[in-house]
């Protein structure tokens, strides 16, 4: 007696089909799981023997054996409890076979009940390919993001499941994440700090990678926190990437179409962050951001080994983790923002309480951030303390304001093929620069030690200021701003 049914392993965050085949031998009682079964999927052995008793079916008295094929692709976690329950009923002859005519995933408890877990979006788009329905538990996180593409059969109780799986309604509903019209503070919150607003819409604009430097209390961390409100929503695919990247985390996306913010704390792990972990690694923080946000508050309390990972992702917009016996990319498209004081203690610099720090622990402080890392932040500002005028003073404009300059300028961008922090060198060629503009960045090339690298980085912000002015040519005054921005610590 054979059944067999479709479940879904992750790769990074790939939906790969898995066919879970049951064969009834002859022979003593026993329950053989082969397929590269990491421990807990052998424990299935024992939750899926409980479940069928307490939902009222026999678990077969000889040999059970369940193959995961593709035999090469390791797999982990408890998800294909329900799809080997469903198969034993199918090769018993206890239910009928159209119960495996489905993508099924789901740990089973011991009383019968279905249990959500990682991957839940993903068995749900490989059901869409295949055109057959997909059970899951009613609280799987992320699958509600395809809902309206597959039949998604939500079911609290393996009986639920396979009256789902044989086309009768369970009366269950996916859970849909409560999703939030703005995400951060709002910008007419911030007072003063002209010089670092304007940076944050040209962040935001152009997708550029953003240094703020200065003081405690300055705004450093409030500006940051302002800039998910400035960025325009994600379109259908955008939120399909994000919904992926957060589901093979195992969390659902509580915004479906706002960028995601992550603000990990400097005492992260580098597998956090990066990710990482024992066996099949999972994603990390930074993928958690992808087309969204990693801000890195108190930059200079990062490990330095852990800063220096960054540099490969920022560039590519992917990360591979390799582990023995596997290695995964996982998406990581993401802005990098970033604030840190100037010294030690903080206050160099500032207006009001005098630097307390030595020269030389100025100098290793700042050696924490090395000079490749420093290089890829497209702009660099100064946040300073405010005057008491200043913080006195009338709310300024709106993150809503802000954010409508900001749409139009990244409607400009979508005729060129993409965001202008990633424009090529032969896009960046082929545009309109006047002759002053030219002039100044070949005398930045020579008296400002400008290398290649960030003289395409200036070029791509001065494109960005010309797209928010709405002007055809980038001039001089664009050029300008960009350098104005590309100051050191």
């Amino acid at each position: 007696m054979f059944a067999s049914i479709t479940s879904v392993a992750l790769v990074g965050v790939e939906p790969r089909p898995v066919c879970v085949e049951v064969h009834i031998g002859n022979g003593g009682s026993r329950f053989i799981i082969v397929g590269l079964p990491d421990a807990s999927v052998r424990e299935a052995k024992e939750r899926v023997r409980a479940a069928l008793a307490a939902s009222g079916y026999t678990f077969p008295s000889r040999t059970v054996i369940v193959n995961l094929s593709p035999a090469d692709l390791p797999k982990v976690g408890s998800a294909y409890d329900l799809p080997i329950a469903l198969a034993v009923l199918a090769a018993t002859g206890q239910v009928k076979d159209p119960v495996t005519r489905v993508v099924a995933l789901g740990e089973l408890a011991l009383d019968g009940r279905v249990r959500p877990v990682i991957g839940s979006l993903g068995a749900a788009l490989v059901a869409s390919e295949l055109g057959v329905p997909c059970v899951l538990a009613s609280q799987s996180p992320g699958a509600a993001t395809v809902s309206d593409r597959v039949r998604i059969v939500a079911a609290d109780h393996l009986t639920e499941a396979i009256a789902g799986a044989m086309g009768r309604p369970t009366g269950r509903v996916l859970a849909t994440p409560a999703a939030r019209d703005h995400v951060g503070d709002d910008l007419a919150l911030v007072r003063g700090q002209q010089q670092a607003r304007r940076a944050l819409e040209l962040a935001a604009a152009g997708g550029h990678h953003l240094l703020m430097t200065g003081a405690p209390g300055g705004g450093k961390t409030m500006l940051a926190r302002c800039l998910p409100g400035l960025l325009p929503a994600l379109d259908d695919g955008e939120v399909l990437e994000v919904a992926l990247a957060w589901g093979a985390a195992g969390r659902d996306t509580l915004n479906t179409d706002l960028a995601p913010f992550r603000a990990p704390h400097h005492s992260a792990t580098l597998p956090a962050l990066i990710g990482g972990g024992s066996g099949v690694p999972v994603p990390g923080e930074i993928t958690l951001a992808h087309r969204g946000v990693l801000f890195l508050d108190e930059l200079g309390e990062f490990p330095v080994a852990l800063l220096d990972a960054l540099r490969q992702p920022v560039e590519d917009g992917r990360v591979v983790v390799a582990r023995k016996g596997s290695s995964v990319s996982f998406p990581a498209a993401f802005q990098l923002v970033a604030a840190t004081n100037p010294c030690p203690c903080g206050y160099e610099g500032d207006w009001l309480v005098a630097c307390r720090c030595t020269e030389s622990g100025k100098q290793k402080y700042r050696r924490r951030l090395s000079g490749p890392l420093l290089d890829r932040f497209d702009l660099r500002v100064r946040v300073a303390r405010l005057e008491p005028d200043e913080l006195r003073g009338p709310a300024a404009e709106s993150s809503e304001t802000v954010r409508a300059r900001v749409v139009a300028a990244r409607k400009r961008q979508q005729e060129r093929g993409g965001l202008n922090r990633v424009l090529t060198r032969q896009v960046l060629d082929e545009l309109a620069w006047t002759d002053g503009a030219e002039r100044l960045l070949a005398r930045s090339v020579r008296n400002d030690a400008l290398t290649a690298r960030g003289w395409d980085r200036v070029r791509r912000v001065a494109v960005t200021a010309a797209d928010l002015d709405e002007s055809a040519v980038i001039g001089e005054t664009h050029v300008a701003e960009a350098l104005a921005f590309r100051g050191g610590l």
